[in-house]
């Protein structure tokens, strides 16, 4: 049954503009629930309250305490704003957009002799950033295109002209392997550079023929020099870009520049595809799962879609094919929903892509977790469960010779790694290689924090060692009142022996059981990932010890060194000289005769 409507709404109902606009409905302790446009405020909002409404749009009806307006002079207006809102506060009975991934971008940095490289964060930096792409292999195979047509730097030095001027970098490897062609000394013109840089551009824009171009000319260039090795290497390079060009999808050489949408329903659910088609190949695509909460028509679902994708994709095209007419219209962009031709085709292809992700999906949905949940299941009768072990926790302790020893907690929920929760430990009250007393206290450490915190203990414990690290640990538990009440057992690595607490003698799993290889694999995990950290731990030590041993070397001046050299055995190789330039001739003297005494 539908609430009565309050004083505070009825008022708000009688004085609505007739505007077009964005309307945003709260609940009663302020927060957002649902963000909408109207092309009409008075009659978009007044239907909730006065027409029938039924499932989810009841239910937000109900939840309403207060409503806020924002007019605008446009229908279109209004459409933008509230794509804007619904990102900033990702309303519950908003469209959802389900796919949270952060997706790779291709940069090129804002510098002299600017790097090009993948990375997933955009930063406002003047940087130049394309993408973002769906699939990292494609941003390998760009790079790698790119890296084999022009030479270009990987180092991170400031290469501006005065410090060429001043001599201060010399060239690397890459330079003696043909890998750059080494302006850090001046052997490259930035001008020349940039030329490359803007071709680049034109690869990443999709605009292969001016590339092809630009090769042809210089390769044309070098042979009127009668320098044909060089002209070789055009030729090479265009040979490239034309094998490169050859294994794009190519749709039809008389399409360019277009935005292609695809849109298949599934019940409440919408998968939505997207093409982007520059010179009559698909240079990207991306295909997600929309989720409508309310009543949102095909339309809306679309039109959400299309701004969002548009917007992360950096996409400017004025030709956009839909499946379908929509009822609004955006200043420079032309809606088309052709009938037949290629563009038909083309809506086709996206229309197939969207609907076999959604069956895909859908399969996936339908048996979502049985084969873990077998395992879990032959887990829990194997080692006398009372309940699922859908919550497990992994030890293990890494040191050599008790030098900087460690211990790793690895989490893996519904038989599945869940990294974000993994630890590691420091040990800090035990001195000398005793296995036993570290167990003890990071199973202290750990069980401490989470009932400090009040998180949810974990249904089972596996502690990598025999008895005596098993021993160790069930100390620690019964310190804390949690003997008994968490499932704890320790694994023997030599036969693969499991111990439980109290028994003399151990049980032996099948050695093709699903059940064990779970249990080795968190073993395993756990010691990868304790055996990484004592090596950084360790590797971190001996940098920091070796330059700590050299007097008159501050911690400033330590820092500025690694940060540019990265390592001691860099600074070794950096020579005395240009030591010198950073720190000074008395500093650089002081490191070098240290190294030398050694």
């Amino acid at each position: 049954m539908r609430k009565k409507v309050s004083e505070h709404i009825q008022r708000i109902l009688n004085t609505l503009p007739k505007n077009p606009g964005v309307y945003r409905y709260y609940n009663d302790e302020g927060k957002i629930l649902y963000v909408g446009k109207a092309k009409n405020l008075k009659n978009r909002v007044k239907s909730y309250f006065t027409g029938k409404v039924f499932g989810k749009t009841k239910v937000l009806v109900n939840k309403i305490a207060d409503i806020k307006l924002i007019i605008v002079p446009t229908e279109q207006d209004a459409l933008l704003l509230e794509n804007n809102l619904i990102k900033k506060y990702r309303p519950p009975y908003n469209i959802l957009l389900k796919d949270d991934k952060t997706y790779p971008w291709i940069c090129i940095k804002k510098e002299a002799f600017p790097r090009v490289f993948i990375t997933r964060k955009v930063i406002k930096d003047g940087s130049v950033y394309f993408g973002p792409y769906t699939s990292v292999k494609m941003v390998y195979t760009l790079l790698k295109l790119i890296n084999g047509l022009f030479k270009l730097r990987t180092c991170n030095y400031l290469l501006d002209e005065n410090n060429i001027k001043k001599e201060k970098f010399k060239v690397c490897l890459e330079f003696h392997i043909g890998n750059c062609l080494g302006g850090c000394e001046g052997h490259e013109l930035r001008e020349d550079y940039d030329k490359k840089i803007n071709q680049i551009k034109n690869i990443l824009k999709g605009n292969i023929k001016q590339v092809k171009d630009f090769l042809i000319e210089q390769m044309n260039n070098f042979s009127d020099k009668l320098e044909f090795e060089d002209a070789q290497l055009m030729k090479e390079s265009l040979l490239q870009i034309e094998d490169y060009q050859n294994k794009s999808t190519v749709v039809s050489n008389t399409i360019n520049n277009v935005d292609v949408f695809g849109l298949y329903s599934d019940d409440e659910r919408y998968f939505v595809n997207f093409f982007k088609v520059i010179d009559g190949a698909i240079i990207q695509s991306h295909t997600a799962e929309v989720k409508a909460k309310l009543d949102e028509s095909k339309s809306d679902i679309l039109i959400y879609y299309i701004l969002s994708l548009r917007e992360e994709f950096n996409s400017n095209s004025k030709d956009v094919i839909i499946p379908f007419e929509l009822d609004v219209q955006l200043d420079g962009i032309k809606f088309l929903v052709p009938k037949v031709g290629d563009k038909k085709k083309l809506i086709d292809l996206s229309v197939r892509n969207a609907k076999f992700y959604g069956l895909e999906k859908k399969k996936s949905d339908i048996t979502p977790q049985i084969p873990n949940e077998r395992i879990l299941s032959d887990l829990k009768k194997k080692l006398h469960l009372q309940n699922l072990p859908r919550h497990i926790e992994c030890f293990d302790n890494s040191n050599i010779q008790g030098s900087y020893p460690v211990s790793a907690c690895v989490v893996f929920k519904d038989g599945k790694p869940s990294k974000k929760d993994y630890r590691h430990f420091n040990i800090k009250t035990v001195e000398g290689p005793d296995d036993f007393a570290s167990m003890e206290e990071v199973i202290e450490r750990r069980y401490t924090r989470m009932l400090q915190e009040g998180l949810d203990l974990p249904n089972l414990i596996i502690i990598d060692g025999g008895k005596g690290q098993l021993s160790s640990s069930v100390k620690s538990l019964e310190k804390l009142g949690l003997s008994g009440k968490i499932p704890i057992v320790g694994i023997a690595k030599r036969l693969e022996e499991i111990f439980f607490p109290g028994d003399q003698f151990p049980i032996y799993i099948d050695k093709r059981s699903e059940s064990l290889k779970l249990i080795q694999f968190l073993r395993n995990e756990a010691h990868r990932f304790g055996i990484t950290h004592h090596r950084n731990r360790r590797s971190k030590a001996m940098i920091i010890s070796e330059l700590d041993s050299i007097v008159g070397i501050g911690v400033k001046t330590r820092t500025d060194l690694l940060s540019i050299y990265k390592s001691v055995d860099n600074i070794k190789k950096a020579g005395i000289n240009e030591v010198t330039e950073l720190v000074g001739h008395s500093k650089a003297k002081k490191i070098f005769d240290f190294f030398n005494s050694k």
